[in-house]
């Protein structure tokens, strides 16, 4: 058995490859495969070898460069998904109804078992159609998703006052035991966000980008970046700032160029 992996961030990831071990010893895993970029690449490398696809695929929704529904459809995937998520209700309905399943995050061992033991009864009753059940749900999601709505105003602890903060007021996010926002007149601010992942959900990925696990940098706080160690990226931000450069890494660097040229 084959499974593939598909997160974006590394310590999920890392703690993801740690689940499936403990839960399926003997299966081989693939990747983790971190873009919608890479996810179609390798399949499109297996397809020109002629090798078969993975057996099951495990894969966040909100991936560096876009949604892995992206990938799947230009692919055509005809292979079971669990997906992980901190999705919206109409999508969490659509995966019920097309017997494919999805994870909260945090995801909860429990959870991944189920999920698991549901595919392994899927694939004992041979069951098929899932490629046509895949194509409905991606079509659903696609006519009756939501637009996002994101926030625009951000509240920190400064001064022993609640400071509300404009989105183009945001230089940056930083993670370092809190969740610190740092302004572009070069306050800081203590913010009451847990992690930098509960953020991401919230900020608008045009103006926002996950640089790496401590920093989400804004657009407009960024002077430049150059070549660093090879493959990586080092950015430079705008004055007056704390940090002054955030390193990229080299499977972030493709999508930071291409969210930083619009």
């Amino acid at each position: 058995m084959t499974i593939l992996l598909i997160e974006d961030e590394p310590l999920i990831a890392r703690q993801l490859q740690k689940l499936v071990r403990q839960l399926e010893p003997n299966a081989l895993l693939e990747g983790p495969l971190a873009s919608v970029q890479a996810i179609c690449d390798y399949f499109n490398a297996l397809r020109a070898s002629s090798q078969p696809f993975p057996d099951l695929v495990i894969t966040d929704i909100q991936l560096s460069d876009g949604v892995s529904f992206e990938a799947f459809r230009q692919i055509n995937l005809n292979t079971p998904v669990i997906f992980t998520t901190a999705y919206d209700e109409y999508a969490i309905r659509a995966f019920k109804l097309n017997s494919i399943d999805y994870l909260l995050k945090p995801i909860d061992p429990e959870d991944l078992k189920a999920a698991l033991t549901k595919y392994h009864r899927w694939a004992a009753n041979g069951t098929t159609g899932f490629e046509e059940q895949l194509r409905h749900f991606l079509t659903q999601i696609s006519e009756h998703a939501p637009t996002p709505q994101y926030k625009r105003r951000f509240t920190g602890h400064y001064l022993r006052q609640i400071v509300s903060i404009p989105q183009d007021q945001v230089a940056y996010f930083l993670r370092n035991e809190l969740i610190y926002l740092h302004t572009t007149e070069g306050k800081k601010l203590v913010t009451d966000y847990k992690t930098l992942d509960e953020l991401e959900e919230l900020i608008d990925p045009d103006c926002f980008f996950r640089a790496n696990r401590q920093c989400i940098i804004h657009l407009d706080a960024v002077s430049g970046y150059q070549h660093f160690d090879s493959s990586k990226l080092m950015v430079q931000l705008k004055r007056p700032n704390e940090l002054q450069e955030v390193i990229i890494s080299k499977e972030k660097a493709g999508p930071f160029r291409h969210w930083l040229e619009g």
